[in-house]
């Protein structure tokens, strides 16, 4: 078979030629054919052609191992793959194991942490907790200044009140909408017309409220010319030094308890000496914002409405009004001593007069409330502006004061009537001031007129006893 012969076209045809002339030579010719080698290279004897097929097996053998190294290579990149996937799986899983024992440790330490301090207790109150630097701690030299217990911490706190922390946060949380309240609201008559919301706090806050009062509050001293709910000091002190007075000048404070926020209530438990977090504390327990009552699903919520504030009814509203209120009598005594003016203020009524046969500066008075009053976070009722002169009744907290203390004898007459009707009648279907119970409140009212004038309120407040005697 030459080099010419046409190439097999048949499994047949390629069986026959290797039948001829042997596997090698056609081997060869098929390489030549193709151009795997050339012609001229032909071996003329068959040594030449075992060197030849041993080249040929040879370059064969290389073509084979790069075929199956082409082969392994994808083989490899899949293995690789799988390993990369598989090492993959493993570092996320080792990261999620890592990741949820981290989570399980700071929930742990949360925990650990909640049964010695407070970090929360809520959206717009929470930044004075939590560790804090020194400037924010408490102030052992005021507290010293002002002989009050030092209450490190809010576990201190607990501790004072006879509370568990978590009895504390619940009392101090501040919620924007809950199931549960800390207050009973209800509603009473103004004695000058309209309705006053008061706001009890019930059984635990108060007393808690009650701590606060009588073991912080109450040993801080304020203005002498303070007169409301101050030990030993009564309207009746208020009234006296207006007596006889020129002119007497009253105004109120317009909201007087809502003015006072939850800020000037922690800033001023800041100012006695105790921490950040104790301030807060106090702040909350002695604060709370207006409530506005819904219904849903059956379920009663209460859903807060504006910012915190002192609610009137607690205990402490008043001690700290006194306190807060002690920059405000400083300077209006002051403008007083300076014009021989007289000062007083019972809670949030206050009262400047001038003696007899001297030139009041009404005006002048007038505009020194408004701007101290202004300048220390309040503002005055401009509806509720007195100007009483001599010549006609002068009024202080409800006590007459032209020549001395008294009561309003239409008042008093009125009030004898009653209790004759009581004596001739009985109580039944008798009322006074709005009390459910006559006789109590005739006793009541029997007191208050001999607190104001001992001389007539003797005999008023003997007959009023001898009622319930019967």
């Amino acid at each position: 078979m030459s080099s010419n012969d046409p190439p097999p076209r048949t499994r047949k045809e390629l069986y026959e030629r290797i039948a001829r002339g042997g596997r090698d030579e056609v081997t060869l010719e098929e390489m030549i054919r193709l151009g795997f080698w050339a012609e001229e290279r032909a071996l003329t004897s068959d040594l030449q052609g075992e060197a030849r097929l041993a080249e040929l097996r040879g370059r064969l053998s290389q073509l084979r191992q790069q075929a199956a190294s082409l082969a392994n290579l994808s083989a490899l990149a899949e293995a690789a793959k799988q390993q990369r996937m598989t090492e993959s799986r493993k570092r996320r899983l080792e990261t999620k194991q890592r990741r949820l024992g981290e989570r399980a440790a700071r929930r742990a330490a949360v925990q650990e942490q909640k049964k010695t301090t407070l970090t929360y207790l809520g959206p717009k109150v929470s930044a004075g907790l939590g560790p804090l630097p020194d400037r924010l701690l408490s102030n052992e030299t005021a507290l010293a200044q002002n002989g009050l217990p030092a209450l490190p911490n809010a576990l201190a706190v607990a501790s004072a009140l006879g509370l568990t922390l978590g009895q504390l946060r619940f009392l101090a949380y501040d919620r924007e909408v809950s199931t549960v309240t800390q207050y009973r609201r209800f509603k009473i008559a103004k004695r000058a017309g309209g309705e006053r919301v008061i706001s009890a706090p019930r059984k635990r806050l108060k007393a808690a409220q009650h701590f606060i009062l009588h073991a912080l509050l109450s040993k801080v001293g304020v203005s002498e010319h303070a007169h409301g709910f101050c030990p030993a000091r009564s309207i009746v002190t208020n009234a006296l030094p207006h007596v006889g007075a020129g002119v007497v000048v009253n105004v109120d404070l317009r909201d007087f308890f809502p003015t006072v926020t939850y800020p000037r209530v922690k800033g001023l438990f800041r100012k006695l000496g105790y921490s950040e977090e104790v301030a807060t504390l106090l702040g909350l327990l002695c604060t709370e914002p207006d409530t506005v009552q819904t219904e849903l699903d059956g379920v009663t919520y209460y859903v807060a409405k504006g910012t915190r504030h002192l609610p009137q009814g607690a205990p402490t509203s008043p001690a700290i009004t006194n306190l807060l209120c002690r920059q405000l009598d400083r300077r209006l005594s002051g403008f007083a001593r300076k014009h021989g003016l007289a000062y007083t203020r019972y809670a949030d009524d206050l009262t400047l007069s001038a003696p007899r046969g001297a030139e009041p500066p009404v005006g002048a008075m007038l505009a020194v409330l408004e701007k101290v009053a202004l300048n220390e976070g309040f503002s005055v009722h401009p509806d509720k502006i007195c100007v009483q002169r001599r010549g006609r009744r002068q009024e202080v907290t409800g006590i007459i004061v032209n020549e001395r203390l008294g009561i309003d004898r239409r008042t008093l007459r009125r009030f004898r009537a009653f209790l004759f009707q009581l004596e001739k009648d009985g109580p039944e279907g008798k009322q006074w001031g709005g009390g459910a119970n006559p006789i109590q409140s005739a006793i009541g009212f029997a007191n208050y007129v001999f607190m104001v004038d001992p001389k007539r309120g003797a005999e008023l407040r003997a007959r009023a006893l001898a009622l319930r005697d019967k």
